[in-house]
């Protein structure tokens, strides 16, 4: 039986090439993967950008909100203590001792010289008188020696007025013009040497208001109620009152660079402190900050945020609000 050969039908070949170029594109795309990687880097790019909150000029108008550069600053580790302002009557006291002591043994000390000076003369006084004068000269004498040396006991021998008890700084004290205050820093907190210069501030001070420093710093007697180191600091031109507690702080260490974030622009969040910073015009990114030291004006901050960064001073409760729910944003 003799084989017939039947020609293909056109379409049929047709069909095999166009299969054939599918199978090929498809194992051309195999290698690398370009076209998934590149939804996943745009995913990437739109959730950057997707952070912090971004407004139009006239919406940032409408919510009121302003930005402030950040102040570079620095700034030294502080050790916190407290501090207690002398009543001005104690210290009146301890120079008024002084002045009528010093007074007797002035007067006393003359009449001894003036009753010497006779000795031998018609007018000289008897012996008596003589013995007596010298009595009375040695026991002022004393008496001067023992209320300076009170005063060092209780003030402390290396007081500004260290000797001279008619000094300028005594007065100013007795006279409420300045203020003593004693200052109590716990144990193992300060080094062996005298602070520099403290820090003062009430106890109940809100952030924002000023604290008082004084350079003025000597050691003081231990106190027998409060262990610690204990110094003496003068206050000037401060408004603490007598008897009155304060904190005190004492550099502890080298200075640090840093800037200070305002007080106003802080804000509280999930248990943390934020600020927001206009990162670019019309961006406002929320950055967390640390606010273990605070300062006069606001916090001291070391990481996170660059000198001359815009911080948001106004509205940054606005931004939050924003942020986390979008749907509260004003019309």
């Amino acid at each position: 039986m003799n084989s017939i050969w039947l020609p293909r039908p056109p379409g049929a070949a047709l069909w095999l090439a166009a299969l054939c170029a599918a199978l090929l594109g498809l194992a051309g795309c195999q290698p690398g993967q370009p076209a998934a990687a590149a939804p996943a880097e745009a995913k990437d790019q739109a959730s950057a950008e997707s952070e912090g909150v971004t407004l139009k000029p006239d919406e940032v108008q409408k919510a009121g909100i302003a930005t402030t550069p950040a102040a570079a600053a620095r700034q030294a580790p502080e050790a916190t203590g407290y501090a207690l302002v002398i009543t001005r009557e104690a210290i009146a006291q301890a120079v008024a001792d002084i002045t009528s002591a010093a007074a007797a043994e002035r007067q006393s000390h003359a009449a001894l010289l003036r009753s010497k000076g006779l000795a031998g003369t018609p007018g000289a006084m008897a012996i008596e008188v003589q013995e007596a004068a010298e009595r009375q000269a040695t026991v002022d004498a004393a008496a001067l020696t023992l209320a300076e040396r009170r005063v060092s006991a209780t003030f402390g021998r290396n007081a500004p007025w260290k000797g001279d008890y008619a000094s300028r700084e005594l007065a100013a004290l007795a006279g409420g013009e300045s203020k003593l205050v004693r200052v109590t820093f716990p144990l193992g907190s300060l080094a062996a040497a005298v602070p520099p210069k403290l820090r003062l501030s009430h106890l109940s001070s809100a952030q924002g208001q000023k604290s008082f420093e004084s350079d003025t710093v000597w050691s003081a007697p231990a106190d027998a109620t409060l262990p610690g180191k204990s110094f003496f600091a003068l206050l000037k031109g401060s408004d603490v009152s007598e008897g009155e507690r304060l904190l005190a702080h004492a550099p502890v260490g080298a200075t640090v660079a840093g800037v200070v974030v305002p007080a106003a622009a802080v804000l509280i969040s999930a248990g943390k402190y934020w600020c927001y910073v206009e990162d670019k015009p019309g961006h406002y990114l929320r950055t967390e900050i640390d606010t273990s030291v605070p300062t006069d004006d606001g916090y001291f901050v070391t990481v996170g945020i660059a000198a001359g960064a815009r911080i948001v001073t106004s509205s940054a409760g606005e931004l939050l609000a924003r942020e986390v729910n979008p749907g509260s944003a004003a019309d």
